[in-house]
């Protein structure tokens, strides 16, 4: 990977496929400083005089830059630098990975190890979830935590309990639970906001490791072709407010910054947003309009994952009847969260993925509605398990989706299971909703899955998985085409950050966020999609990346 520093005056990309809109494009773009200037034909292009650079595109597919409407880079940053469990097939070879990765690595894990990306239902042996036990194989000397590929629930071994200070009479966490097993002693089971408590045994990364994962982070991104990450890294991963917001500003004021960052911040306490407001960042932040750092909204979680069963159900798990799934916030606090962000003028996002926590979610951003609606583009963000009516509610509020469409490549194999078929045919409404009249954003939720947006956009349009699996696709008539997945990638998300007309298409006056793909995306076999990669990357005006 190589990364152009130098900003050109203009640039002229010809001999290309450059999409404009659905079913219109134009052979080549020029830009200047940091802007699309023009658009048209090679020779209308490069008549322009002064250009500085001229790129032959030899007639490769030119699309806007990928805008990632959820995501969190700090912890897809840790990811690169943990051992690798997200393909493990069975309990015992996770362990065996963790044992070695422990013996080579001695002074990395002195403190305890960490990792995600462990799946049941990947195991071939078992679909049980690892306890205690299984992790005590690892080391019973430093603490171990190992977290499912959702984040909403993780598995520690004894060491981690030990230093936590609880048993079996031990107060639950608020906003989560423990697990206690048959012994009467808690077996290493963590779910919701309890996986916080038993994370934060481990010493987090210092601020100088998580500058260089966050540039590795960014640069692999901008590799793949997102330009934008709006990502949820305060209060979810790092919890020190000033010293994270003068993080990003320093990187970026450094010209190190590579890749636009929006923030999506949580806080545990409506108190401490409060004090934000009236002392803090979104009072006193200091953010240009076109700048590549922007502050963003407040992001709230409502409930958990389907694959753990703690996503909020109204009717219940079909294969787990008593258990609706855990709720996260109740809706009072909801309410007071939504109602001090609207009387202050920001945007909420909120983690929701059952039907109960959409129905709960709409219900209190609802209140918050005037006259003029939802001014504020407040934002479900996932928003799987839906019937029709709660679709139509949707469109008809004007809220905002962001959807991650490779949530499919898993979750089809269990949706059923979990919700019934009746339910399923109405959940991951990409075109339905669509159809609707909703404003849809697409995102990843990385590291719970790669950032990599091909695959993303592989499932949008075909509803299958990374195998090809089902052969027609999984409830196709809610297949979108290209162009609608393109477009949800780009101005759909520019959308939800107020950003529609400045980014998001290749026009004149939009910012110069531009990728040249290796295939033409438009046409090929739309099996080969996920395997698209880019071969140029754009971000500001500036070259960020070229093979």
């Amino acid at each position: 990977m190589k990364l152009w520093g130098k900003i050109k005056m203009k640039i002229a990309l010809y001999n290309a496929k450059v999409y404009v809109e659905r079913e219109r494009f134009v052979e080549a773009v020029l830009v200047e400083d940091r802007k699309i200037k023009a658009i048209g034909t090679n020779e209308e292009i490069l008549a322009t005089t002064d250009i500085d650079e001229k790129i032959d595109c030899e007639g490769k597919t030119v699309i806007p830059g990928l805008n990632d409407s959820h995501m969190h880079i700090f912890n897809f940053g840790e990811r690169m630098c943990q051992v690798k469990i997200g393909d493990c097939e069975s309990i015992d070879e996770m362990i065996d990975r963790c044992k070695k990765y422990v013996e080579e690595n001695p002074d990395s894990v002195k403190h305890g190890l960490y990792a995600q990306g462990w799946n049941q239902d990947y195991f071939t042996d078992s679909d049980r979830i690892p306890t205690r036990f299984d992790l005590d194989k690892i080391s019973t000397e430093i603490p171990v935590v190992l977290e499912r590929i959702c984040g909403h629930i993780l598995t520690t071994n004894t060491k981690t309990i030990e230093l936590l200070g609880i048993d079996a009479n031990s107060p639950q966490y608020p906003g989560g639970t423990f697990e206690i097993g048959e012994d009467g002693y808690p077996n290493g089971i963590f779910a919701e906001n309890a996986c916080n408590y038993a994370k934060n045994v481990i010493p987090k990364a210092d601020i100088k490791q998580r500058k260089k994962m966050f540039i590795e982070a960014s640069e692999y991104a901008a590799e793949h072709g997102i330009t934008t990450v709006q990502s949820n890294d305060l209060g979810t991963i790092v919890f020190d407010y000033p010293e994270y917001f003068k993080f990003f500003k320093d990187i970026y004021n450094s010209g190190e910054g590579i890749i636009r960052y929006r923030h999506q911040i949580s806080f545990e306490t409506v108190e401490e947003f409060k004090d934000y407001i009236e002392n803090g960042e979104f009072k006193n932040g200091k953010y240009d309009e076109d700048s590549l750092i922007q502050l963003g909204p407040l992001k709230l979680f409502k409930d958990g994952s389907l694959g753990a069963r703690t996503a909020l159900v109204r009717g219940g798990y079909k294969d787990d009847p008593t258990n609706n799934g855990i709720e996260w916030m109740s809706e009072e606090v909801m309410d007071e969260f939504c109602k001090v962000a609207s009387d202050a003028g920001i945007q909420v996002a909120t983690h929701v993925i059952g039907d109960g926590a959409i129905e709960k979610t709409i219900d209190s951003y609802e209140k918050t509605f005037g006259e003029e609606g939802n001014k504020l583009r407040h934002t479900l963000v996932h928003c799987q398990i839906t019937d029709k009516a709660l679709l139509e509610r949707i469109a008809k509020l004007g809220i905002v989706v962001s959807y991650q469409p490779i949530f499919l490549d898993y979750d089809m194999h269990i949706v059923e299971k979990r919700c019934g078929k009746e339910l399923a045919s109405t959940s991951y409404a990409f075109k339905t909703l669509g159809d609707l009249g909703a404003k849809i954003a697409y995102g990843t939720d990385c590291p719970v899955e790669d950032c990599n947006p091909f695959p993303n956009i592989y499932s949008a349009v075909t509803r299958k998985d990374s195998k090809g699996f089902p052969k027609g696709g999984f409830y196709p008539e809610e297949c979108v085409d290209v162009y609608t997945a393109i477009d949800a990638y780009t101005e759909g998300s520019a959308y939800m950050e107020f950003m529609e007309g400045k980014k998001g298409r290749i026009k004149p006056g939009q910012l110069a966020d531009i990728v040249v793909l290796d295939k033409d995306i438009f046409t090929c076999d739309p099996m080969e999609i996920r395997d698209i990669l880019p071969v140029m990357t754009m971000i500001d005006g500036k070259i960020v990346y070229k093979k």
